[in-house]
């Protein structure tokens, strides 16, 4: 058994180390009433924190700077990464207080009593207990045994009933934690809070920051004071690919809804509230990790947009001439830097390009899409490649198609890696297709 926990302790700090993780100075944190030396003087630092799944020595870790001497209340918009920072800190407090080494270059970290982690809750049917039952149920847990050496993160609070209400339960829990005098973070959707007249003598506003690049809102991952009311749900949604015409219909009912009331609607540039630290956006030179979203989203567009111009103008001529009805338009799912392909493409015939790191394509066919990806992802410098990708009905017509675009895209001004795929297949002479379009 020793010899076990000893290859496993000698397994931690070599990748540690490699990683340069570092390990923690501990403190004690004593009760106010114990030593007369109050709790601010006693909290959490960590420099340099990145989540603990990212390789921040193969670069793409957003590191943060986290110094922790009460309560956080955290607000960012969607993908901001409230929900990493908090797991990145109840890791590196776990790590640290363990006795192992954390994903941060310097860190200090108080020898808590108690870590108390609560993610999204799921109902409960055997229970019968709904999501925010239950909810309800871990956050009666969370007060009732939390004390002033306990670290304590939520995220989402109240999001499983309705907004007002949610709001106000969500204030009070505020309150309690804060009367508690515990470290730990808040994290909410729920602008309102900011609103109510909270009893709160050491909570702190903090948010994850924004930059406004050509018009938009874009995430930094980056942990800075004051509050944001950003949400970026529509454009959240329209890059998970929910279809144009739903977001533009949301967009015409918020307006309608919260038009009449300027306290309420959310102009993006006003809805960033930053109380403190607020800076105009064309004064913020981008980060590179904002610059370099920016390159693959732009690519992804333009790819996308040539992919489906000669793929439906193909199955458009072919519809046209044999009198057969025209399927609806086809969409191009795109695949993430750190995304799988979904279950449902398993066993399903698919034409996909993969957008290198250095802009250029690949494009191919495949049954097994999960397998692609991960084979691509195999090969030096390709671990951050993205993909888009769309179904098709049958491998032969996945093998047309994938010709077609491999002999079409040079022309758009894209620059391919396996030209020389296009030169043995002779798109069209094949009535394979056609057949399949019939038979759908």
């Amino acid at each position: 058994m020793l010899l076990v926990i000893a290859k496993a302790l000698f397994g931690h700090v070599s990748e540690g180390r490699r990683r340069k993780w570092v390990f923690p100075t501990l403190i004690q944190r004593h009760r106010p009433e114990d030593t007369g030396v109050p709790h601010e003087a006693e909290g959490m630092k960590i420099t340099g924190l990145s989540p603990y799944w990212f390789d921040a020595v193969q670069g793409g870790a957003v590191r943060n700077t986290v110094d922790m001497k009460s309560l956080f209340l955290l607000t960012g918009p969607n993908g901001g990464g409230k929900s990493s920072l908090l797991r990145s800190i109840c890791a590196a407090a776990l790590l640290g207080i363990c006795g192992l080494m954390v994903p941060a270059e310097y860190a200090i970290i108080p020898h808590f009593d108690s870590i108390m982690l609560h993610m999204k809750s799921y109902d409960s049917p055997a229970d019968g207990k709904s999501s925010f039952q239950v909810e309800m149920s871990e956050i009666r847990s969370i007060i009732t045994r939390a004390t002033s050496k306990s670290l304590v993160l939520i995220d989402e609070i109240c999001r499983g009933t309705e907004t007002a209400k949610g709001t106000c339960i969500a204030g009070s829990i505020i309150e309690t934690l804060d009367a508690i005098s515990c470290l730990g973070i808040v994290s909410t959707h729920l602008h309102g809070i900011f609103d109510l007249p909270l009893k709160t003598k050491n909570a702190v506003f903090k948010a994850m920051g924004t930059e406004c690049i050509d018009s938009q809102t874009i995430p930094t991952w980056k942990l800075i004071d004051g509050i944001c009311k950003e949400s970026l749900a529509f454009e959240t949604a329209k890059r998970e690919g929910v279809p144009e015409e739903l977001i533009q219909r949301a967009e015409e009912l918020y307006v309608s809804a919260y038009a009449k009331d300027s306290s309420k609607i959310a102009v993006h540039k006003s809805d960033m509230d930053m109380v403190s630290d607020r800076q105009s956006c064309p004064e913020k030179e981008p980060s590179p990790v904002v610059e370099a979203l920016r390159s693959v989203e732009s690519l992804c567009k333009e790819v996308e947009r040539a992919v489906v111009s000669i793929c439906q103008k193909r199955i458009t001529e072919f519809c046209k001439k044999n009198d057969v009805l025209e399927p609806s338009a086809m969409r191009c799912v795109l695949i993430g830097a750190k995304e799988q392909p979904p279950p449902s493409t398993i066993g399903t015939s698919c034409v996909y390009i993969m957008l290198r790191p250095d802009r250029k394509l690949y494009v191919g066919e495949t049954d097994d899409l999960q397998g692609r990806v991960r084979a691509h992802r195999l090969k030096d410098g390709m671990q951050k490649a993205s993909f888009l990708y769309f179904l098709v009905a049958g491998k032969s017509m996945a093998c047309q198609l994938e010709t077609l675009l491999i002999n079409q895209l040079p022309s758009r001004g894209f620059h391919l890696t396996n030209l020389a795929d296009g030169k043995h297949r002779n798109f069209g002479t094949s009535d394979l297709l056609e057949r399949e379009m019939l038979i759908r």
